[in-house]
Order: structure tokens, then sequence, then C-alpha cells
């Protein structure tokens, strides 16, 4: 062999060896979300899911000739780090996102991936106009929208609960604040209870005396709290402390142990929304024993509409017979049905998830308590 190709034969081997096994051949998905901060608890069980779904299918061969890899990116729920958390994606070449986690960050980040022809699929991000407003064209979603939480909630009060005044505070953000606006809509055309108190609260204060005060002072039966469970837990803590005894109600951002945690004993007849109980499936239960096997311990909040959301992604690369086409992966996501610990699910023609049930829960002994109030998303 001369000794030019003895020089280029090395330089290939030291390349090789300098490449990671198969980074350059993978089909990449994206996981941003909140995976410190505050709300990790919400970020970090869904990038668990998303990773464990994709080692059982590296386990199986991967898919369409390729191994999957999950590309993490931290955004701590925060628009400002949602965005720098897309850029990079994009520029990772990932062939799908599974993510983001909350609303604010998913609305900051929609238009870099849809500049980038992505799509982006959240297991959590509620906010209606995310797929109504028509304008993400690429965007889906397997948790129901503030919509349908709100018809829920609104639905409840009124026939189950049958209060007749209603005071709302809401952290002013897209989520918390979208969906009590909704919930307000609802029962204002219904007419048969009326909204006593409407007001916006900081949720990084300490101090919710003032709102409190005007809790009681509004004489209203329960409280319809827009947010997460941070505030939520540090403002039904100073109502109980000073013995504003309403009872309360919040979207599926109360559901999660965390707040349980937090709040203790306070937390004691707090009302949310999530999705159905559907533990008794078998991906539920291959799901769920998957992640104690491999953590050990019961997963948190979102995690199974993650796993979905990551099954419903591969499944419709393998349906579509491409990680690259964007719009045939996408008409795979409305066409095809795919089996998840949610249910059996397929997508309608703004994005979200068909054939999802969604309940209330209220908090009994430290535990939450599906009760026999229901919807259906259609």
């Amino acid at each position: 062999m001369h000794k030019g190709r003895k020089l280029l034969a090395a330089a290939a081997v030291l390349t090789l060896l300098a490449t990671p096994a198969f980074a350059a051949d993978t089909i990449k998905i994206g996981a941003p979300g909140a995976h410190s901060g505050d709300l990790a608890s919400y970020g970090v069980p869904s990038l668990n899911a998303a990773r464990l779904v994709v080692e059982e299918y590296n386990a199986k061969g991967g898919i369409l000739g390729k191994q999957l890899e999950i590309v993490a990116q931290d955004d701590q729920c925060k628009p400002e780090m949602a965005t720098n958390a897309a850029t990079k994606l994009v520029s990772d070449k990932v062939s799908a996102v599974m993510g983001h986690i909350c609303s604010g960050p998913t609305k900051a980040a929609l238009p870099i991936y849809t500049d980038a022809k992505l799509i982006a699929m959240s297991p959590s991000s509620t906010t209606p106009n995310l797929t109504l407003s028509g304008e993400n064209p690429y965007f889906f979603r397997t948790i129901a929208n503030d919509n349908d939480q709100s018809r829920l909630a609104a639905d409840f009060l009124l026939n189950n609960l049958k209060v007749s005044k209603i005071a709302m505070l809401h952290d002013n953000g897209d989520y918390g604040k979208g969906y009590v606006e909704t919930t307000k809509k609802l029962l204002e055309k219904d007419g048969k209870a009326k909204v006593v108190l409407f007001e916006a609260i900081n949720p990084d204060a300490v101090d919710f005396s003032a709102a409190v005060r005007k809790l009681r002072r509004s004489g209203a039966d329960i409280l319809v709290f827009g947010g997460y469970h941070p505030t939520a837990s540090k403002l039904i803590q100073q109502m109980r402390r000073e013995r504003v005894k309403m009872a309360v109600i919040g979207p599926d951002g109360l559901k999660d142990d965390a707040f349980i945690k937090m709040a203790g004993k306070d937390a004691e007849g707090v009302y949310t929304s999530y999705p159905q109980d559907t533990s008794k499936l078998p991906v539920y239960i291959k799901a769920r024993e998957q992640h104690i096997k491999k953590y050990g311990a019961e997963p948190g909040s979102f995690y199974y509409n993650a796993y979905s959301a990551t099954l419903a992604l591969i499944n419709a690369m393998e349906k579509a017979g491409t990680a690259t086409d964007t719009d045939k992966i996408a008409e795979a996501l409305r066409n095809n049905y795919v089996d998840t610990p949610s249910g059996k699910l397929k997508f309608n023609a703004k994005g979200d998830a068909a054939g999802m049930g969604l309940s209330i829960y209220q908090v009994k002994d430290g535990k939450y308590v599906e009760l026999d109030h229901h919807i259906v998303l259609d």
C-alpha cells in the first residue's frame, strides 16, 4: 500500500473512532421541558417517558432501519428559555419534538418549529389557541385543552356542586388566565351562578393576604384557581390559615403529588381535572412497570401523556415510512389510531387528541381520587 493510502486509511479509522456509534445515523426526537426548577415535577416524568419508549424501540432494532435518539433541552417552563431550546433542537436536526411541557413556553417555541417545518407534540400544554387558532399546523397534543377542562369544570360546579357564588383567581399566564376566563364565560352563559370576584395574583409572591381578604369578603362558595401547583399550594395554605374554608377547583396543573406534598393537609378536598383513569389498559400497565423498574418509583405527572405522545410520533413515522417528510407524518397522526396508556388515540384536524377521557379528581386522605364526572374528547 502506498504511503498516501496508508495515511488516508489511518485517518478514516481515526474518524470512525472519534464518531459516536450511531450519532450521525439516528432519528432524533427533541424532548424540551422543565427538567429543573419549580416545575420539574412536570418535565422530568415526561423526559423519563420519552427515554423509556425509545429504549424499547431501540432494543427491537429501531424504526426505518435506524436507532432512535432523545435530545433533551431544559426550558424550566420559561418562555425565554424555550425559544433557545427550540433553536438548539432545530440546529440539532431533530425529526420531531415531544414537548414543550407548559403552555407559555410552547407558545413561544412554536413559531420556530413551524418555520423549520417540524412536528411538535405536547403532553401537557393546554392553552386552546395552540391548536384552535390554526396558526400551528404541525402542533399536536395528548392532553385536553383548557376549553375542555373549563367545560368539565363549569358542568361540575353547576350540576354537581350546585354553587351560586364563585370567586376566580389566576396567575396571569396563558395557561391559568385562559382557564378561568373560559370557565367564567361558560358560567355566565348558563346564568345559574354569579362570579363575584375575578382577579390576577403574582405567582411569585410570598404573601397572598390581600387576595385572601378579598376571598373572605366575596362570600363565594368556591374558588376557581387558574395556574400551577406551586402558587396554588401557597395560596390555599394561607386561605386555611386565615380560616377561609371555601372549596377550591383548578385545572390539571394542580394534579401533581408535589401539590399534596407542598400543601399538606390543606390540599384535602381540592378538585382538579385530569385525564380519565386508564390504569387497567395493558399499555398503561407496561409503561408503569417500565418506570418502576428503571427509576424505582411511581411515575409523576404527565408521564403517561408523554409516553402516549412519544408512541404516537414514532408510530406515525413508521406508518408514513419516513422521519423527514413532515406532511406525511402529520397525515399519519390524523389518520391512524395508536394504542397508548391514555387509550386508543388519533388526532383531529386541529391537532387535539380524539378518544381521550377527562375526569374530575378530588384530594381525599392525601391522594387523588377520580370522581364519577367526566367527558370524552372528540
